[in-house]
């Protein structure tokens, strides 16, 4: 293989998927170091940054350590924020979207069965950009279901779901012959 990763490297691979605060303690049983290294090199780590100019930082906060956009970059994290989430939806997007929205509450394993592909990744896009959300578990396999959020109905201008256009009329005879048999 290669060499051993230096603590600072191993440090920043771990402080990049941790999705809250992690304590030094926690790092130094991980990493099996002492506390008092991993914590002065967290300290060197953040002062090389801030030094840097980076765009993120690596900051102390609720007793343990996670990177933070640099203060002078939250304009520009603003705006990919509000201005990137205005991107459109791809087609694969918009037919697993209008699969949650008809069959909520539906699991990931059905939204991939209706429309044929696996839908795992379009489905986590769909909650990143809360469209979607967890609408809690199936009786039966214990499957996360999902549902559409008050924000899906905001960008589609509806008060409520009640207001979604029936789908019949824009589906082949066939598949409303089917439609009726399973209901």
């Amino acid at each position: 293989m290669g060499e051993e990763p230096s603590l600072k490297a191993s440090l920043e691979a771990v402080l990049l998927v941790v999705d809250e605060p992690i304590t030094e303690i926690v790092l130094a049983q991980l990493l099996e170091e002492p506390v008092v290294r991993v914590t002065a090199a967290l300290q060197e780590l953040a002062a090389e940054y801030r030094a840097q100019g980076r765009g993120f930082e690596l900051r102390r906060v609720a007793g343990g350590w996670r990177y933070y956009t640099s203060e002078a970059c939250a304009p520009v994290v603003e705006r990919f924020v509000t201005e990137g989430q205005q991107s459109r939806l791809t087609q694969a997007a918009l037919e697993t979207l209008a699969v949650v929205a008809y069959r909520q509450p539906v699991s990931r394993a059905r939204v991939s069965a209706v429309r044929g592909v696996n839908s795992d990744g379009v489905m986590r896009t769909l909650t990143l950009r809360g469209l979607i959300e967890e609408a809690g578990r199936d009786t039966e396999s214990q499957a996360t279901l999902y549902r559409t959020t008050a924000y899906f109905l905001e960008r589609l201008g509806l008060d409520s779901l009640e207001e979604l256009p029936e789908l019949a009329p824009y589906l082949p005879d066939e598949i409303n012959d089917i439609e009726d048999v399973s209901a």
